[in-house]
């Protein structure tokens, strides 16, 4: 589970700002929120972020997308580290950025975080949070690096440094050379933390293929019970040479495919998918297609390119609801939850969602959203609302509602939020636009 993310000098937020999913001492569906009683410390499952365009919200999903996939892959010999610092002040354009993580795996707690910039790692440092004390598994600084007592005589962990590129993580070079101390943290990123972006399809296309799959039946049930017109999902077989792919592509595929190999292929993103296998020496290629009831009651096959932009968004996010409702461990975080989405749908997910919830829960989910109508103590905490606010330098700052004190919690905070008494709305000078308009038509009319 997620306890805090810190993010400094990362696009919009020049200055460190803190999320944390640590419960406040609200009240409010105390029933549902999990605890860790090993720690005494409750978690929050769900966290809405608010706030205007441009005002940071996905500017957060891509500071946690950016270290996911700097931990899990790494980089290449002599590349540079895609970090992305504030670009409104020169200073920090030179100075590293720091992304630093409290997350909660295997019953144990822990806090991993690294300074860096386009050329190396300038710092990096694991800490174990026990009970009552903290411990400093390893802290980096430039080419040298301190371990903990006990690590010390692990001469395998020095030679792990020794080979590790100063644009490279040591927590990742440690893992790829096979030491397990560090591996529950790794595992954590790669795992259990899982990012979906507006324009990210629907991931586990091969276990809804399969007919048979729990999965696969339950997207059926469910997107029946969402008023989307899909009767069932189904898949479709494809011959080779009827794949929309250049030959030379087929050829390729032919050539690197091995026996009983699976791989999901798509040539466009607004493209169908197909799941491509090699077998008997042949390829083949299936992709999902839908079916709708006719007025006959008769079952009619439709391509999924050809369904709403709602319901291929709800195809992609229902995987992820089910997984949550199903009492998993991972920690999903969508950007723009309601693209394309009605308000009741969003609400239905989440409310499915929160409905499964307990003490012992240990899932979480984040959302970036405009939909104010989600907005509602009936559904969420204040703790669990936050909001990103642009200054007027193009600085962002994170606020989480439970930090205004005039927000009771009988108090309507849509209207509070749309009035800007609490932040996170775009200035629009439309006044200014009206009189630009009236002023340009004004000088025409005078020549």
């Amino acid at each position: 589970m997620l306890i805090s993310f810190t993010v400094e000098n990362w696009l919009s937020f020049k200055e460190r700002s803190t999320f944390s999913m640590a419960a406040s001492r609200e009240k409010q569906h105390a029933q549902r929120v999990p605890r860790i009683k090993d720690y005494k410390m409750s978690l929050l499952p769900v966290a809405a972020i608010y706030g205007g365009n441009a005002s940071g919200k996905t500017n957060l999903f891509k500071a946690l997308s950016f270290a996911k996939n700097l931990i899990v892959r790494g980089t290449q010999p002599e590349s540079h580290i895609p970090v992305e610092p504030f670009r409104l002040d020169p200073a920090c354009l030179k100075a590293p950025t720091l992304l630093s993580f409290e997350l909660f795996t295997e019953n144990r707690c822990y806090e991993f975080g690294f300074k860096v910039t386009s050329e190396k790692v300038v710092e990096e440092w694991l800490v174990e949070i026990r009970k009552t004390t903290e411990k400093e598994l390893f802290r980096r600084q430039g080419d040298q690096i301190r371990f903990a007592p006990e690590l010390k005589k692990k001469q395998f962990l020095q030679f792990a440094f020794q080979g590790t590129r100063d644009n490279q993580l040591f927590l990742t070079n440690a893992v790829h050379q096979k030491v397990e101390t560090f591996k529950p943290i790794y595992k954590w990123f790669r795992d259990k933390l899982v990012l979906i972006a507006p324009d990210s399809r629907f991931g586990p296309l091969e276990i809804v293929l399969q007919k048979d799959h729990p999965l696969s039946q339950q997207m059926s049930k469910t997107l029946s019970q969402l008023d989307t017109g899909i009767a069932r999902l189904g898949d479709e077989y494809i011959e080779l040479e009827n794949l929309p792919m250049p030959e030379k592509l087929q050829q390729q595929l032919m050539g690197d495919l091995s026996e009983g190999e699976r791989v999901d292929f798509r040539i466009e993103p607004d493209q169908d998918r197909f799941l491509i296998t090699k077998k008997d020496g042949r390829i083949k290629a299936r992709k999902l297609v839908s079916y709708h009831s006719n007025t006959q009651g008769e079952q009619i096959r439709f391509e999924i390119t050809h369904e709403s932009d709602g319901t291929r968004r709800a195809i992609d996010l229902l995987p992820a609801f089910l997984d949550l409702i199903g009492g998993t461990d991972r920690v999903y975080a969508i950007d723009e939850l309601d693209r394309s989405l009605h308000t009741l749908l969003s609400q239905s997910l989440l409310n499915g969602y929160l409905d499964s919830v307990d003490p012992d829960s240990r899932a979480q989910l984040l959302f970036t959203t405009h939909d104010v109508l989600l907005m509602d103590q009936k559904i969420f905490r204040r703790d669990e609302m936050w909001v990103t606010e642009r200054d007027p330098m193009g600085c962002a700052s994170l606020i989480a509602f439970s930090d205004y004190k005039d927000i009771r919690s009988d108090k309507d905070i849509r209207k509070s939020y749309l009035q800007g008494r609490i932040g996170g709305i775009p200035r629009i000078l439309l006044s200014d636009l009206s009189n630009q308009r009236f002023t340009d038509k004004a000088q025409g009319d005078a020549s």
